[in-house]
């Protein structure tokens, strides 16, 4: 009898262990696949027409080189979520999408990647400060 209960301790414990590991593993691989872009879907891209109005003036200014509102639109965008496709630092550069009624630069940006930045190779929109990005296309 003795000898069945410690067993089923050994057992308690090895399942416990099990699952505490998983439940400090499975968090962070879930993690890496919701970060992971989905290229090439319907999700993933948003038509210059379906920018709010503020990101099609944003966009068509980058296009004319500027003039912009902010200090830090044209600067480079280091890519440290890693939800762009991969490049050499300084190939992106951000530019803010004001929003009505905030007295700072909020969460929209567009991001552009490219050597000539009024001559962008791709623009990507993200509403919500980099957790995500669309694609803009024509």
């Amino acid at each position: 009898m003795l000898r069945t209960a410690a067993s089923h301790a050994v057992r308690l414990t090895r399942v416990v262990l099990a699952a505490s590991v998983l439940a400090i593993a499975l968090p962070a691989a879930n993690l890496a696949v919701a970060r992971e872009p989905v290229w090439g879907t319907a999700e993933s891209t948003i038509a210059v027409a379906e920018l709010p109005r503020q990101g099609q003036q944003t966009y068509r200014l980058i296009l004319q080189g500027g003039p912009f509102s902010y200090d830090k639109d044209g600067s480079v965008f280091g890519n440290r979520e890693r939800l762009l496709p991969r490049e050499r630092r300084g190939h992106y550069r951000e530019y803010t999408v004001e929003t009505p009624g905030l007295r700072h630069r909020g969460a929209r940006r567009i991001i552009c990647g490219g050597t000539q930045p009024a001559a962008p190779d791709a623009c990507w929109y993200t509403s919500d400060h980099y957790s995500s990005f669309r694609k803009i296309v024509p």
